[in-house]
């Protein structure tokens, strides 16, 4: 696999670039045009790719889309698929994560604003709320973060289907141990700086959760203020904040084939939410959090945008690529882990999701 097929999600449609050898790229017109994609997926594990749009419409509201040609053409899942039952009175404002499950066949997961999680047995057709977490008795305390009040994380277990994390703002981390019929709050070690408690059982504003596929048991969290590590799962979270030039950020990724390599992209907070010294970097640690070094050649100097928490991301293949959009629409890739980048586009709209598929 040499190639890649990019989706580029932003306030104004999908940009889709493709290369053959992930050097020189071609980016198509833009679908969904002024639709706000906030979430994408990508669901490699059949013959046939199938890739995920969740737009949003100021005018008809939410809706999921699949392709199954690589983004040639895209097909509405059936109706409003992610919708609540009528007896909830209350609907789905915005779909911010699609997230294929590893190792159950056709089940999709979504994540909505406001939070609630919604599971697909036909690999996208079609969605049904998950009950148990919506009537979980801490859903009156869970806030709103600036975004809006939204599950925009899933990691479902990718050797166990019973257990299922999610992370939302502001809430917190949960988690599933036996297919979604109970829920646990995950979030010892976290800390909510703006409580009065700072160390609350749930409340915190957890920007985003990554895992590797062949450590599972290792999770890493970006925090509204915090970078943390797991090794039980979530049980219990330790700081892996130092050594970084500021510990507030929205994205965090996990190498696909180093699972002790983790990437960050720093911003100050609360007010200002840019690079340190308006330089954009990526933060890189090859221990597990337990160093970091920053990567920039190739980044600009003068850089005063954010990179939102979906808006990086990596391809699997060989020899992987990295992705990173941000909020001025530039797009910008690394085949060498990070220790270089080049542009790939620039002026697109406000870029807020990333995916990538290795082709």
């Amino acid at each position: 696999m040499s190639g890649a097929v990019l989706l580029v999600g932003t306030k104004k449609g999908l940009w889709i670039g493709r290369s053959d050898d992930r050097d020189r790229w071609t980016w198509s017109a833009p679908e969904f045009l002024m639709q706000g994609i906030y979430g994408l997926g990508v669901d490699d594990r059949g013959a046939v790719p199938r890739l995920f749009a969740g737009g949003t419409s100021e005018h008809w509201g939410p809706g999921i889309y699949y392709s199954d040609d690589l983004g040639a053409s895209w097909t509405e899942a059936h109706g409003a698929a992610v919708r609540f039952p009528a007896d909830l009175g209350s609907s789905v404002e915005r779909v911010w994560q699609i997230q294929p499950s590893v190792v159950e066949p056709d089940v999709v997961w979504a994540g909505t604003q406001p939070s609630a999680l919604f599971r697909s047995e036909d690999r996208g057709e079609s969605f049904t709320l998950v009950r148990s977490l919506w009537d979980h008795p801490h859903r009156e305390e869970w806030g709103a973060g600036f975004g809006g009040q939204a599950i925009h994380t899933i990691v479902p277990h990718p050797e166990n289907p019973q257990q299922v994390t999610v992370a939302m703002s502001t809430g917190g981390v949960y988690r599933t141990a036996d297919g979604g019929g109970t829920w646990a709050p995950a979030n010892q070690g976290i800390k909510a700086y703006f409580f009065p408690d700072p160390w609350p059982e749930f409340g915190q504003c957890v920007h985003k959760v990554a895992a590797h596929p062949a450590a599972p048991q290792r999770l890493f969290a970006q925090n509204h203020h915090g970078v943390y590590r797991s090794d039980d799962g979530g049980d219990r979270w330790v700081s892996i904040a130092d050594g970084l030039p500021a510990d507030f950020g929205f994205p965090i990724v996990v190498h696909p084939h180093q699972p002790e390599t983790v990437y960050v992209f720093p911003l100050v907070a609360d007010g200002a939410r840019i690079p340190p010294e308006g330089r954009a970097r990526v933060w890189r640690s090859t221990d597990a959090g337990e160093s970091w070094t920053p990567s920039g050649r190739g980044l600009p100097d003068d850089f005063w945008a954010a990179v939102m928490r979906d808006a990086m991301t990596t391809d699997h293949g060989d020899q992987a690529g990295l992705y990173l959009g941000a909020r001025d629409g530039s797009v910008f890739a690394s085949l060498d882990d990070g220790d270089s980048w080049d542009q790939l586009a620039a002026h697109l709209p406000d870029v807020l999701a990333v995916r990538a598929l290795a082709v």
